[in-house]
């Protein structure tokens, strides 16, 4: 279904330059009315998390890979089946183990009995949407396993190249309290991680309707997708032409900056992260229908771009842990929002 057929209507040609010198955005646009849809259709079965279906969909469109962290029970796998339901994508859930191998996920050679030769049989990595569950349960050899598909959008089996549809997103999970028979995600693949959002429970009167609505019977999930991938591809190509202003990008590097500037911290963020926030930011401007990024933008996301980025002083987290036993995230949020509230944002 395109967004028209959710009540949207086409960017008119005639938005151009605003009086201020940048440019102007129409009054409503299809991707506003369809990030709207998406976070309705999910919230029909799992409530509360409409900000974490706006960081989906940001990701989504900006080509990005998303962790999703939390503790056990709070519906991350549900919500990520149920985000894919509402997309015409291909989706494929891989439930990580440790005694996994590689080619359970990119795929390996078999012997055809009847050619004698050998053939190439996919994985579940080639899929549009794919489901990394408890990722950190499998070793760094099967982890490793995902870090050409998730850079390179191919797999290599035997030197030969094997391109993965497209669109491509692959949403991980983890369990963030349970560290007995995991194996920490290395550096390397926690930077090629647009996103590491960190959910947690649910608000009181969220969990209210939660309990009220699968307590009795279980809801009635509407069928059929809101979105297609032509729609899908048509809204990435929306997100380059996004402006950005000079002020705006000056801003995202003096952020990544002051992340190692920082005493607190031990290894600031990269410039890879840079060019994500960036990316991501012009995302978030395109689904709130605008064809331009505020400061407002950047913040909006830049703890999630960030908060996986950087490694904070273990005197720091040891010290919190002491006085309070508050666990890594308040930390990791204290500092960053400490960050954001010294470097002032332009105008």
């Amino acid at each position: 279904m395109s967004p028209e057929t959710l009540g949207g209507s086409a960017p008119s040609a005639g938005a151009g330059v605003g009086s201020r010198g940048r440019p102007s955005s129409p009054a409503l646009t299809p991707p506003e009315i369809l990030l709207a849809a998406l976070q309705r259709r999910v919230a029909e079965t799992v409530v509360g998390y409409q900000s974490v279906v706006r960081l989906l969909s940001v990701a989504l469109v900006s080509e990005g890979h998303v962790l999703l962290e939390g503790v056990p029970g709070i519906a991350k796998t549900l919500l990520v089946r149920c985000f894919a339901d509402s997309l015409a994508l291909s989706f494929k859930r891989i439930q990580f183990t440790p005694d996994m191998l590689p080619s359970d996920i990119v795929g390996s050679l078999v012997l055809n009995p009847t050619s004698r030769a050998f053939e190439y049989r996919k994985g579940p990595v080639f899929a549009n949407v794919v489901l990394a569950d408890e990722i950190n349960r499998a070793p760094p050899k099967v982890q490793s396993a995902l870090l050409e598909s998730m850079q390179e959008r191919q797999v290599t089996v035997d030197g030969v190249g094997y391109p993965l549809p497209r669109p491509f997103i692959v949403i991980a999970t983890q369990n963030p309290i349970e560290q007995e028979g995991t194996y920490p995600l290395p550096e390397a693949e926690l930077d090629r991680l647009l996103f590491r959002i960190l959910m947690g429970y649910p608000s009181e009167a969220d969990e209210r309707t939660l309990v009220r609505l699968h307590s009795d019977v279980p809801p009635v999930r509407q069928v059929g997708p809101l979105v297609d991938a032509a729609v899908l591809e048509s809204f990435q190509q929306q997100v380059a032409p996004v402006y950005c202003s000079e002020d705006v990008l000056d801003y995202i590097v003096q952020l990544l900056r002051a992340t190692r500037d920082d005493r607190r911290i031990m290894v600031g963020a990269s410039p890879r992260a840079g060019v994500q926030l960036a990316r991501a930011a012009k995302a978030e401007a395109m689904w709130a229908g605008r064809n331009y990024v505020t400061p407002e933008d950047v913040r909006s996301i830049a703890f999630w771009v960030l908060n996986h980025r950087v490694a904070l002083h273990p005197e720091l987290l040891a010290q919190q842990y002491v006085e309070g036993g508050i666990g890594t995230e308040p930390v990791v949020r204290e500092v960053m929002s400490d960050l954001f509230d010294r470097l002032p944002a332009p105008r």
